[in-house]
């Protein structure tokens, strides 16, 4: 097949069909970043029905409001929703393995479709309980595993995209703005389950696997996964001086690379095994801090919620539909958390100093939260923000920054397919603690939610312990090195605009490196 079929065959069709013949560079690349922040929106989004609907199904015995529906209404409903949850996060943490694979030999536009395909259909038959009927736990459990592996495929493909598009100075402020995906989807989920329950719990769920199969039509038909599925190449360095664009572009310059195999080498290029990744210095350390880290903010994903319609805030018990919209105002902190943090640590060039003094903040912060959020309206949501900005912050520093240390370690050697497998590695490890904590909170609450706060504040407290190494690392080179040279200042990088990088002299997939570390 020539080249020319090769390309065609690789443009995404509703590129074909929108797409102008003065597009540069720069619209390709707001047009993936949009799409990718679309596209993990919706994954977040559907993951935060479950926390929505609790409340519903297991309703509080002592305040006599609904039935519940079986077989979540018994004295043992915690607990059976909480295995809801692992079962879900389970799955989603051991098909994280396998997507990092996967995602590095498949094409990333028709497996992140499939992802979000798969995760809308499971997410809906999960509803469709309700419609039907059904009160088989089996059922409810079933479901939920499958639509866990089918999230599986999000993080790395999103990540795998990003990095094909960017270089490695995308990174600081910017990233951390694009990052906002996480919260954004929590808070757009929580808002769209909660609108639809008057109507009945299945619609939420029936609503928001609409919501992501929408998604995945729109990846498909708009995510250009590649830059050379439009015509570009070598995409780094000055715009002016690198851009190549196929005849479609209406511009030729001569190569001397042959197209084909820069295209096959972008999709098949081979990755580390997954005990060669854990080799790599720092894989294991920041994986066990992930680990705590998302135990606690997936605690508060899955379970704020119903936890606000337990508490008494001002005197008073607060709805269904109340809790859930109150909810996104944590999600608001964290959002403001994971910027500011990308930020500070970009300027200080000390990512675990940074990270490690966020999550010991949130101790006091979840503590403070716990005593005093049930006061009043204003001193809860006060209260319950800055609880998000400590949580989530460091949540989303400690991924990014593992990505950027080992984008720059020597034994990578600038392979960015190796960073996939890294990445799932880490993210899937990560997911184990997200999946332990709902778990655990569905056992503990029964006894009570002080219980629960503790269980939170000692996940924090280890997750900063284990940064303590790294912490004793940068402190030690800040205080042997001199910052004047402003080569070895990463923190400089941060400045740099948006759309212009550094000249490289690797391909241009090998950019995903450094980029990985700004994605859940």
């Amino acid at each position: 097949m020539s080249r020319e079929c090769d390309a065609t065959r690789g443009i995404p069709p509703g590129i074909l069909l929108i797409r102008g013949k003065n597009w540069n560079l720069h619209t390709y690349r707001y047009m993936v970043l949009l799409i990718t922040f679309v596209a993990y929106v919706c994954y977040h989004a559907t993951r935060k029905t479950t926390g929505i609907v609790k409340s519903v199904l297991c309703p509080d015995p002592n305040r006599g409001k609904g039935q519940g529906w079986s077989p979540f209404n018994g004295p043992e409903g915690t607990s059976k929703l909480g295995e809801i949850d692992v079962a879900f996060l389970a799955c989603y943490s051991l098909g994280m393995y396998v997507a990092g694979h996967l995602g590095d030999t498949l094409d990333l536009r028709l497996f992140l479709t499939m992802g979000m395909m798969g995760s809308g259909i499971f997410m809906g038959l999960f509803g469709m309980g309700y419609f039907w009927n059904v009160h088989e736990f089996w059922f409810y459990l079933s479901m939920q595993m499958i639509a866990g592996l089918f999230q599986a495929t999000g993080w790395p493909s999103v990540v795998a995209v990003i990095g094909n598009w960017f270089g490695k100075r995308k990174r600081g402020l910017i990233m951390g703005v694009w990052n906002a995906h996480t919260s954004v989807g929590n808070i757009s989920g929580s808002l769209l389950a909660a609108s639809v329950l008057d109507y009945g719990w299945g619609w939420s769920f029936v609503l928001l696997g609409a919501m992501i199969i929408v998604g995945g039509i729109i990846v498909y038909l708009f995510l250009a996964a590649y830059p050379e599925d439009v015509g570009f190449s070598s995409i780094h360095g000055d715009e002016e001086a690198q851009i190549t664009k196929g005849v479609d572009g209406g511009v030729l310059i001569q190569r001397e690379t042959n197209d084909a195999a820069q295209r096959q080498g972008s999709v098949s290029r081979k990755s580390v095994g997954l005990l060669e990744a854990c080799m790599i210095p720092g894989v294991i350390p920041f994986a066990l801090c992930l680990f705590f880290a998302k135990l606690v903010a997936y605690t508060f994903l899955y379970w704020l919620p119903f936890y606000l319609t337990q508490t008494e805030i001002g005197g008073k018990y607060i709805s269904v539909k109340s809790a859930g919209n109150l909810s996104t105002l944590f999600d608001v902190g964290g959002i403001v958390g994971g910027i500011l943090t990308g930020y500070i640590s970009d300027k200080l060039n000390a990512r675990a100093i940074t990270a490690a003094s966020f999550m010991y903040a949130a101790i006091p912060a979840m503590l403070l939260y716990r005593s005093y959020g049930s006061i009043s309206m204003n001193a809860n949501i006060a209260l319950m923000m800055v609880t998000g900005l400590f949580v989530n912050g460091p949540y989303a520093l400690i991924t990014t920054a593992v990505s950027a240390d080992l984008g720059t370690h020597s034994s990578l050697k600038g392979d960015s397919r190796a960073l996939a497998t890294v990445t799932a590695i880490i993210d899937g490890t990560g997911s184990v603690g997200a999946a332990l904590g709902p778990l655990l909170t569905g056992f503990i609450s029964t006894k009570g939610w002080n219980e629960v706060f503790m269980m939170l504040t000692f996940g924090a407290f280890i997750a900063g312990l284990l940064l303590s190494r790294l912490i004793i690392a940068e402190i030690a080179e800040k205080t042997s090195k001199p910052l004047s040279t402003g080569q070895q200042n990463p923190g400089a990088a941060a400045s740099q605009p948006l759309l212009q990088e550094e000249s490289l002299q690797q391909p241009p997939h090998c950019s995903f490196s450094l980029m990985m570390r700004y994605a859940y």
